[in-house]
């Protein structure tokens, strides 16, 4: 569960596909090693459940990953179990590039920065290497996409409040529901809320928690602990485009041999920049190196 709930690694171009590709990578990872409702005439002058609503709003995400093809570059702040770093992230055709900016809140020292010279140029001129990590990519996006295109059906959705054009909803798991894979047995052991552009149809936040212990082959192969939680926020970054800018999660459990699992991450996405759709990863690397150099040049 580490796009939607895990994230992105080597992020991809798509709202939805980096959103999901975080909560199925978490997921993966894991397996391998009730409030107060909207008044009547809100909900009335909506014209629509709050399950039709959540619907809507899953399709009108998938349909958006779809159709949008433009390529962004932006930074990217992390942090895993305590660790920080500052990415800046490009994308292309042939995946996303990325350069390491700072760790810990210190910028690379020269040996770091010729490993960060080395890996970028070992991409570039090795297209098979990066084609590679697009593939990995793509498999864990579908796993994602996958898992949110269920969620109308995963989930028990009830209006929850409105300000403005946001409409909060709340979820929890619909007991009719049998979930068809260990990723979604994840997904139905969640409880939140989720709040959407009602304007536009757009996801603007969703946060959930485990309620109960998620154990997997009764417990012989791991659990999840209950009370473990992640937190997604989306904006919308230039007219009609949305990316996720913000992403928390923190998991815990046990897996296959009393393994201990821990994830705790945040991300944050800023200072979106549209780039042209045609660059080549060589391209790519020239922009983010000359940043550097301006950076370094202040």
């Amino acid at each position: 569960m580490n796009n939607w709930i895990n994230r992105c690694c080597a992020l991809t171009s798509r709202t939805v596909v980096r959103l999901m590709h975080k909560l199925a990578t978490v997921i993966a990872t894991v397996i391998l090693v009730g409030s107060n409702a909207l008044p009547q005439s809100d909900a009335e002058r909506l014209g629509v459940s709050a399950n039709e609503l959540a619907r809507k709003v899953v399709t009108n995400e998938l349909k958006f990953q779809n159709e949008d093809h433009g390529h962004w570059m932006y930074r990217l702040e992390k942090e895993e179990s305590g660790r920080k770093q500052v990415q800046e992230v490009l994308e292309t055709n042939n995946g996303s590039l990325s350069r390491l900016l700072s760790i810990g809140g210190h910028p690379l020292d020269a040996k770091q920065q010729q490993k960060e010279n080395q890996r970028m140029q070992r991409l570039v001129s090795h297209p098979d290497e990066q084609r590679k990590l697009q593939q990995t990519s793509n498999k864990k996006a579908e796993q994602g996409a996958r898992l949110f295109n269920i969620l109308p059906d995963v989930f028990v959705f009830g209006y929850a409040g409105r300000q403005g054009n946001l409409v909060t909803l709340t979820f929890r798991p619909n007991p009719n529901f049998q979930p068809p894979s260990l990723e979604a047995r994840v997904f139905h052991g969640l409880q939140g809320k989720m709040t959407v552009d009602i304007r536009q149809e757009r996801l603007a936040a969703i946060n959930g928690q485990l309620m109960e212990d998620v154990k997997f082959g009764g417990g012989l192969l791991g659990h999840l602990d209950k009370g473990g939680k992640f937190e997604v926020r989306q904006a919308e970054v230039a007219p009609g485009h949305w990316e996720m800018t913000v992403l928390g999660v923190d998991m815990k459990g046990k897996a296959l041999f009393f393994k201990t699992i821990g994830v705790q991450e945040t991300e944050n996405h800023s200072d979106f920049h549209r780039v042209p759709d045609d660059l080549t990863l060589a391209e790519a690397a020239d922009i983010l190196n000359r940043q550097i150099f301006i950076a370094d040049n202040r």
